[in-house]
């Protein structure tokens, strides 16, 4: 409250007070002086109470300018007058609200350096290598596997970049995703479509018998195939050669499911919580795994209104279970 606002208060209860107590002499001298104790009376109880709440005021103006400087430890609490304590009690939930923000926001900080670092590492690893290649390839005294290594380095940095910036994309949410009705059958097979001459240089055995015929679900078929591409790729990569991958596929009333599963060693159990975490790699992985492709299938899955869980099954080797839902979950 400020002071020009106290001071209108005051001339105003002044000239009322005036204005009784001379009223009050043309009924009798003890009206007149009834009505002036009383006013006094008054007069005082309102300057207490003015002085009080402008300390409160003066109090809660302190402790927002704390929280202007970002300390999140003020307590909002101690405030009991009427709307008074209506104001404090949203500033504590504003504080609360800020707080979490802050919070959050020091962890993307945080996650955002680590990406940084993650991607420099995982970039400079092929670019050495490809630097060396170029050196020897200049010098005259390269070999056709040295051409053929500077060509896997070259496509392994452009897959790296595709897939870090499809999901700054996705984070972003900048992209606009399709809504038809994908075929399980076409969309595991055009997923299985790069990997079928590594399946069979490997001798392994991609089962697609249990996708049921009509199953599907409303999505978008580009970046659906992307999704189970990666999964394809992780099963491959940790299956014994010789081994088989079984996708099965089906859909009720409530959503769409595809298990893609491995024969191989299965997943570690300490590593089942990470597996979805960008730049993770488990204890069985290549030297080619970055640690994005499981994570780029979590989010395309996720912003599709799915889910994508991982577990070892009983008769051994990993099972990866997609499930597109029909309404939000």
């Amino acid at each position: 409250m400020k002071d020009q606002d106290i001071r209108r208060e005051l001339i105003l209860f002044f000239i009322i007070a005036a204005t009784g107590v001379a009223a009050g002499f043309f009924v009798s001298r003890n009206a007149a002086v009834l009505v002036f104790f009383i006013s006094a009376a008054f007069g005082i109880a309102f300057a207490v109470t003015i002085k009080i709440r402008v300390r409160r005021l003066k109090e809660l103006s302190c402790d927002l300018d704390k929280l202007l400087h970002g300390d999140y430890g003020v307590r909002f609490n101690n405030y009991e007058e009427g709307e008074l304590a209506i104001l404090a009690s949203e500033l504590a939930k504003v504080t609360d609200t800020l707080k979490t923000q802050a919070e959050q926001l020091v962890k993307e900080k945080r996650f955002l350096a680590d990406s940084i670092a993650d991607i420099s590492h995982q970039i400079r690893t092929p670019l050495t290598a490809l630097n060396l290649n170029l050196a020897s390839l200049t010098s005259g005294k390269n070999t056709g596997q040295e051409v053929q290594q500077a060509r896997q380095l070259t496509a392994r940095m452009e897959w790296l970049i595709e897939a870090l910036l499809k999901l700054s994309k996705l984070d972003a949410r900048t992209i606009e995703f399709a809504s038809e009705r994908v075929s399980l059958t076409a969309l595991v097979k055009a997923a299985a479509e790069p990997f079928l001459i590594p399946f069979e240089l490997r001798g392994q055995q991609l089962d697609t018998a249990k996708i049921a015929k009509d199953a599907g679900f409303i999505g978008d078929f580009a970046w659906s195939v992307e999704a189970i591409s990666n999964v394809l790729k992780n099963c491959m990569e940790h299956t014994k050669e010789g081994g088989t991958i079984t996708v099965e596929g089906m859909e009720n009333a409530i959503y769409t499911e595809i298990s893609i599963s491995d024969n191989g060693a299965g997943i570690g159990e300490d590593e089942l919580p990470h597996l979805f975490e960008r730049f993770f790699k488990g204890k069985n992985s290549g030297s080619q795994s970055v640690g994005i492709g499981l994570a780029l299938t979590q989010a395309i899955v996720a912003s599709q209104n799915g889910t994508v869980h991982a577990e070892n099954k009983r008769e051994g080797g990993a099972c990866f279970r997609i499930r597109i839902y029909k309404s939000i979950v």
